[in-house]
């Protein structure tokens, strides 16, 4: 499949099918710590990036044989999902087919859009992303499309508030030295507050990034940032909770595939398809082989990523 991937274990949606809706890094940010790597298409144009029919092909094709304790469709993937001008379709089509509640992750830049504010109202989950309320600190750490403008993205997810029905699960990303300051912490507390989401997600960088100087966060800081955030701001734990399971059919193409959207360790593969290591091992060798897949050390753990888009 080309642009249903998964399961995927997520640390904040547990098992989730991914359906992905935009080329590999076509995104109005090129964050310094995407795990997707650097953006190769920065963009604020908004259009059919991929076929509808053929997106709506395949997420039929996978509900025919759900995996085991699936949690959410979750729409996200390679780059920034709300530049493809169908997603309101799409999430209708959705809403029809499947029985999953609906998440879409984006980067919360063009929510300021009235189409784009329009079109994630029949989602059950929002998460949006704000690592910061400081426009300076914005330009280094997201490095946004020259058109985007931070008060206008913050905008964006106060006018949300107001229309969505849903949940708003906030998420606020922090790079050691670069975000993790008290004045900016400060600051990006009382726009929160003025957002008013359900949920704050805290974390740091886990995974291999764009950048090698994007630093994660010691625990015991984030802690006190999750803290000082308020009583709805929360630590996302990196541990997996529970253990999805996929059909052995094309197990290679679907660790291919998985392998596109973020780097994975093997811990992780297993956690996420609900295979052995001693089943997934073998096939990731002989895709390393093939150069198609190959091992980085991040912080002691080693990951798995692609190196062709499959």
């Amino acid at each position: 499949m080309k642009y249903v991937y998964g399961p995927v274990m997520s640390r904040r949606l547990g098992i989730s099918l991914g359906i992905d809706l935009v080329p590999k890094k076509t995104c109005s940010f090129d964050c310094i710590y995407c795990q997707v790597g650097r953006t190769t298409n920065k963009t604020v144009k908004r259009e059919e990036y991929t076929p509808l029919e053929e997106i709506i092909r395949e997420v039929e094709e996978a509900l025919k044989n759900p995996p085991k304790g699936l949690d959410f469709l979750s729409i996200s993937g390679s780059g920034e999902p709300t530049l493809h001008s169908r997603i309101g379709d799409l999430l209708k089509e959705l809403r029809e087919m499947s029985p999953y509640p609906l998440a879409v992750i984006t980067n919360s830049s063009l929510l300021f859009m009235d189409e784009v504010k329009e079109a994630l109202l029949l989602a059950d989950v929002i998460l949006p992303s704000l690592d910061t309320a400081n426009p300076t600190v914005f330009e280094t750490l997201n490095r946004p499309h020259p058109e985007l403008k931070l008060e206008d993205i913050i905008q964006g997810l106060k006018d949300f508030r107001k229309v969505f029905k849903g949940k708003i699960w906030l998420e606020v990303l922090l790079c050691r030295g670069i975000n993790d300051n008290p004045p900016d912490i400060a600051l990006l507390k009382e726009v929160i507050y003025q957002i008013d989401p359900d949920l704050v997600h805290v974390h740091t960088v886990s995974r291999p990034g764009a950048e090698d100087y994007a630093y994660p966060v010691p625990e015991e800081r984030l802690k006190a940032i999750a803290s000082e955030l308020g009583p709805k701001a929360f630590l996302i734990s990196s541990s997996h909770q529970k253990k999805g399971s996929s059909p052995r059919e094309h197990l290679e193409e679907r660790i291919l595939r998985i392998l596109d959207t973020r780097p994975l360790t093997l811990e992780d593969l297993v956690v996420s398809l609900g295979f052995e290591e001693k089943e997934i091992l073998p096939l990731i060798e002989k895709l390393i082989e093939e150069g198609k897949v190959r091992s980085r050390l991040f912080h002691h753990r080693l990951y798995y990523e692609a190196l062709t888009k499959w």
